[in-house]
């Protein structure tokens, strides 16, 4: 499975000229493009992981920050044909629903799965949703039915999924929302454009509001009954029909694991970003050190079955004391709790000796 995401660096400068190192050429990376976290202003790069089902990544890519997502995407094939895997399926997130990129993607036999954006496809929003028939249980938490629209070559596949706990989530997130606006609407005056302006075109408020005769906003039932509507449920679509209703669907949600592993190479002590290389060698460098920091992190993951936080947390309180004295100093290992002693056999590593060093 594949996955993308941008990183952002702390410059107003972008890369203009390529590099030269060490008889290697390097070409300029830091480009100001589409941000996934809404920097568009910011230089950035585009890094692409491949990765196993389990998350565990087998190849990167950097790319310029202005990279189209098509291109990456014909390069990213081309690289995986050339490692003769049996079988690859492109797992993508709403944001590669296009034109091209599914175009592109189905070349040379190519499989995909890919979120669809729902209140941006007529037919979706239409049809879709809409649909008669019954969801069946995929796992805990997950249903979905399967929807066919048209026939021969114009036939699309979709797949409607149901999350309940995310439906619970988002309805108690707009409760809170619709609870705020209410307020807003409340205190906005008569004449006051400005304020309705910021509340109509607002990503948080507007789609709950419609204006009335005299262009003053008001909450829209029907907007809010749309938007109740939609909770917990995502959409895919795929031109493998191959892949049952389960295999799509956890096929998707197997792309989780690999979001919350781009997500701590973002957030947690991998520190892939911000970044404060100039040159693109190392750039790269940083880049792939990070990857293969994950890849250790997610060994461990999969073999003591237990997330990062945990095996941090329980291997902190095992520390190397330093003793000294008049003559000589003692490096000693405090005392290895059965817990850390169990994560250490899992991962196939020696417990530490109680004593380490000694001058």
């Amino acid at each position: 499975m594949l996955l993308g995401g941008t990183a952002w660096f702390e410059t107003d400068d972008e890369d203009v000229a390529s590099h030269e190192w060490r008889g290697l050429t390097f070409e300029p990376l830091r480009k100001r493009g589409h941000s996934k976290e809404g920097r568009d202003n910011d230089p950035q790069v585009i890094i692409a992981l491949a990765v196993t089902r389990e998350g565990v990544p087998v190849r990167s890519w950097i790319f310029p920050g202005n990279t189209a997502d098509v291109t990456t995407v014909a390069k990213i094939k081309d690289d995986l044909r050339g490692m003769k895997l049996g079988r690859t399926l492109f797992v993508g997130d709403a944001g590669m629903y296009a034109a091209d990129n599914l175009k592109e993607l189905s070349k040379g036999a190519g499989r995909y799965v890919l979120a669809t954006p729902i209140r941006k496809v007529k037919e979706i929003k239409d049809e879709v949703l809409s649909h008669p028939g019954r969801y069946a249980d995929i796992a805990p938490n997950l249903r979905a039915k399967e929807v066919i629209l048209g026939d021969g070559e114009r036939r699309r596949r979709y797949i409607l999924c149901l999350n309940q706990d995310e439906a619970d989530r988002q309805k108690w997130r707009q409760a809170e929302i619709l609870k705020t606006l209410k307020a807003e609407l409340k205190s906005l005056k008569k004449d006051h454009p400005k304020a309705a302006c910021r509340l109509v075109t607002s990503k948080r408020y507007g789609r709950y509001l419609s204006l009335d005769d005299k262009g003053r906003p008001y909450l829209d039932r029907d907007k809010v009954k749309r938007a109740e509507h939609l909770d917990g449920k995502f959409v895919l679509t795929t031109n493998d029909d191959t892949l049952s209703v389960a295999d799509i669907a956890l096929g998707y949600k197997g792309m989780w694991i690999i979001e919350s592993c781009f997500k701590k190479m973002k957030t947690t002590g991998l520190e892939v970003r911000p970044m404060f290389h100039w040159m693109p060698q190392r750039i790269t460098a940083h880049v792939k050190l990070c990857v293969l920091a994950l890849m250790i992190q997610r060994a461990a993951e999969l073999a003591t079955e237990l997330p990062w936080n945990r095996l941090t947390a329980t291997l902190a309180p095992l520390k190397a004391v330093r003793y000294t004295s008049e003559n000589s100093t003692i490096v000693q290992a405090t005392k290895i709790r059965p817990e850390s002693a169990t994560i250490f056999k899992k991962i196939d590593i020696s417990k530490p000796k109680t004593i380490l060093a000694v001058d």
